[in-house]
């Protein structure tokens, strides 16, 4: 009994050692290749003064027209996610791709990610750029940010496009997200673990292959920073506050809705905030949340077509 009890210590402890040796590497090759990847990312667009911090922006096109493109939540490279759509849109309009902080190559912040600030540094962003009319368009979370961005500054906005937008009153907002353990799997370099062994969600896309590549090392380095967890961490008080906000009578509406929801009633609550207008219009596409990764030509034709007939 003796001998087999020391040699199970002896297993257990080998066993210990070799886990807190995998975590320790996990974590080192974390540290390492974290510094050693920003070199390897490629800068892009313009850094644009923003309280005190600097915001990046794209801008590509030379269209009569001004496009101001907003992120769903989280995207790691707003701009490079939207690289097809920007391309596709260029031809016809200015295009103003912006990364609030906390999104690719955007500094981080210490304000709170509510509505309020965020609305507001997006705003600051335009000024100075001196951008003061456009058609804001853009995905998911935008159409929480974007009903109170236009209730502000309505004399800007001409229109809006939402690319499966957010709805203030869609239901399941309420969560609560286990902020600490997000902020563990950045810090012990697990995250990173976990991200190369899932698969490249931009697979099959059309997005050549050193685009990819700066996707993923953009993600890696904004993946879970202070600024996307405070903003998570406000998702469910925004949404509240947002609840009996409505997008102004007079505002032309345009939404571009993928049905491929798990929720039967995705479809339904767009199709009601469309008739919440005056000039509100809904266009329903066989697609993920992503819409703009497998319908840019079709966002655009029907962009371009609801622009021209409310002129």
């Amino acid at each position: 009994m003796k001998k087999w009890l020391r040699i199970l210590l002896k297993s257990l402890a080998v066993i210990l050692i070799l886990i807190v040796a995998f975590i320790a590497i996990v974590y080192i090759v974390n540290v390492v290749s974290t510094k050693s990847e920003k070199s390897k990312i490629q800068a892009y667009g313009q850094l644009v003064p923003v309280d005190g911090k600097n915001m990046n922006v794209l801008i590509q096109g030379e269209g009569e027209d001004t496009i101001v493109l907003l992120p769903g939540y989280g995207t790691a490279s707003p701009v490079l996610d939207f690289k097809p759509l920007i391309d596709e849109l260029s031809p016809y309009y200015k295009v103003v791709a912006i990364e609030p902080f906390g999104y690719g190559l955007s500094d981080t912040t210490d304000k709170d990610r509510t509505t309020e600030n965020i609305v507001k540094e997006i705003h600051e962003a335009l000024q100075s750029l001196n951008i003061d009319r456009y058609i804001l368009m853009g995905h998911s979370i935008t159409g929480l940010y974007g009903v109170d961005y236009v209730s502000k500054y309505r004399d800007e906005v001409t229109a809006f496009i939402g690319i499966d937008t957010s709805i203030p009153t869609q239901g399941g907002m309420d969560v609560e997200f286990p902020i600490g353990k997000f902020k563990l799997l950045k810090s012990s370099g697990f995250a990173r673990l976990m991200m190369k062994f899932n698969p490249d969600p931009y697979e099959g896309l059309p997005y050549d292959d050193e685009t990819r590549e700066q996707i993923r090392l953009i993600q890696l380095q904004n993946m879970f920073n202070p600024s996307i967890l405070n903003e998570m961490e406000h998702i469910s008080s925004n949404f509240k506050e947002a609840t009996h906000m409505k997008f102004p009578v007079d505002l032309p509406l345009l939404l571009l809705v993928g049905k491929q929801n798990i929720s039967d009633q995705w479809v339904p609550i767009h199709e009601e905030q469309a008739a919440s207008v005056e000039n509100g219009k809904i266009v329903i596409f066989d697609a993920s949340h992503y819409v703009h990764h497998t319908k840019f030509k079709e966002i655009v034709e029907n962009s371009r077509q609801f622009m021209a007939d409310i002129k």
